[in-house]
């Protein structure tokens, strides 16, 4: 028994040399690597500055035109309304063929028509003024933006018209507007933690890949695992130092993005590494069966950019709203590991701790990475044989 237990502490203690030999040899690797520092940390700051700065969903000061047709006080005071409204930058003139060759060129993205019978409906009891707005539909999300905000300040300006005239009728609804979580409707909250989650999937799965597929290249996996290393410890060790890595590039977005970007922190520091480390494991575990299944530092980048950034970034729903999608790419968004990740991202730095979010999302996540990495030793292991 004496010689069993001393065997198997003798097994215990080659296994840890063996696993810390091999996070040396990573660790290494990583400092002597420039493009690993480059992806781990020159790359993430320049995206968050690209979806900080670059990247807006604001619509604020677009560009448009004004054209009063009409010339009572009335037709007037709606033209200062838009001009006085902050969504847009507007243009007054007398005639809407002032604008047209800038709506045709894009220097303007709509045109605004106060008629001339603007004023006689305003005038009649009852009366409904319309006005006209033409809008460049080669952009639909901005046009979308002016049809919706010109609307707004018709309204806000014909609610006005009633309270100063004492109009009789119904009393006028006064609408109290609350918005949680975002209070400013500033895009850039919301854009540069989904940021965050981009970087990271670039982290996990660009950087594995294209470290492990160099080793596979280079002859170096194969023997390494032609000594006895198991399959796990050599997943393990390539794994936790690119994990670790990960986490301090998190570590890095969170600092800019809060004290650079002034973006809010309402949740737990634990809840933000929980739910990250979770996310690292399906990227890292993508980033290994791609190495293992390519082997070619070219093609294991390539697959990486199809199959990790891409999908991320746009089906995870970071720009496009899921729901909006066709059916059949909704189901296909299922399989996305950043679509679980970037709502309990912005739920941290935003809303707070949402626990039930959180735990369905790092459910998730593990149940997926723990498929990939599976996978991943399959083909490894097919490899020597």
């Amino acid at each position: 028994m004496t010689a069993a237990v001393q065997a198997a502490a003798t097994a215990r203690a080659d296994r840890l040399r063996r696993f810390a030999a091999l996070m040396r040899k990573e660790g290494m690797q990583i400092l002597r690597d420039p493009s690993s520092l480059l992806i781990a940390v020159v790359l993430p700051v320049l995206l968050l500055f690209l979806f900080g700065y670059a990247l807006s969903l604001d619509a604020d000061h677009t560009k448009v035109g004004v054209a009063v047709e009409s010339s009572s006080p009335a037709a007037r005071d709606l033209a200062a309304s838009f001009q006085a409204s902050r969504y847009f930058d507007a243009r007054i003139g007398t005639d809407r063929r002032q604008f047209a060759e800038d709506l045709v060129t894009n220097r303007i993205k709509g045109i605004i028509v106060i008629p001339e019978t603007f004023t006689a409906a305003a005038a009649q009891p009852g009366g409904a003024p319309q006005i006209q707005i033409l809008v460049d539909g080669t952009d639909p999300n901005t046009a979308n933006f002016v049809l919706a905000y010109a609307q707004g300040v018709l309204g806000s300006w014909q609610a006005m018209e009633a309270a100063g005239s004492g109009g009789g009728g119904l009393p006028a609804i006064d609408v109290q507007q609350r918005v949680w979580f975002n209070q400013e409707l500033v895009s850039r909250n919301v854009l540069v933690p989904g940021a965050i989650a981009i970087v990271m999937t670039m982290i996990g799965t660009l950087l594995t890949a294209l470290v492990v597929a160099r080793e596979w290249e280079r002859g170096t996996m194969e023997a390494m695992m032609a000594t006895p290393v198991t399959a796990l410890e050599l997943l393990a060790g390539k794994i936790l130092p690119y994990f670790l890595l990960g986490l301090a590039s998190l570590t890095l977005c969170v600092v800019v993005t809060v004290f650079l970007f002034g973006v809010p922190f309402r949740g737990s520091v634990f809840a933000l590494y929980l739910v990250s480390s979770a996310f690292l494991c399906p990227a890292l575990g993508l980033g290994l069966v791609i190495s293992a299944a390519t082997k070619n530092q070219f093609l294991a980048s390539q697959l990486a950019l199809v199959a990790g950034f891409l999908p991320s970034f746009l089906l995870s729903g970071f720009l496009f709203e899921i729901n909006s999608m066709p059916v059949v790419i909704q189901w296909i968004t299922v399989i996305i590991p950043a679509r679980y990740y970037i709502p309990a991202l912005q739920s941290v730095f935003l809303a707070g701790d949402i626990w039930p979010l959180y735990l369905r999302s790092i459910a998730v996540l593990l149940f997926e990475g723990a498929v990939l990495f599976t996978l991943a030793a399959r083909l490894s292991r097919k490899r020597l044989v």
